[in-house]
């Protein structure tokens, strides 16, 4: 049985926020300077790029066996915090 997703804003804020400051970093020696998972060269634009691939979590833990969940739901919680702060299309065609 497929159940309907619960909307975000039932959900407590509490437990869709997380401190993504715990797991991702950002070195101008390593990786370009590019956001990364801490301790590792798993950058938080290939975290995105799996999942907007269609990877699930699980899966992408497996590719990547150094990283966990955790470390997978801060790339995407600073995803988002990035994207909170300037969501224009700057330079991109509205939708019609």
């Amino acid at each position: 049985m497929v159940r309907d997703p619960i909307p975000l804003f039932a959900v407590p804020e509490s437990r869709w926020h997380m401190d993504w400051k715990e797991h991702i970093v950002a070195t101008a020696d390593t990786c370009n300077g590019k956001p990364r998972v801490k301790g590792t060269r798993i950058t938080v634009e290939l975290i995105l790029n799996c999942l907007a691939a269609g990877m699930t979590e699980a899966q992408i833990v497996e590719a990547y066996p150094h990283i966990d969940s955790r470390q997978i739901r801060a790339a995407v919680a600073f995803a988002s915090s990035r994207v909170g702060r300037d969501s224009t299309l700057s330079g991109f065609e509205a939708a019609a």
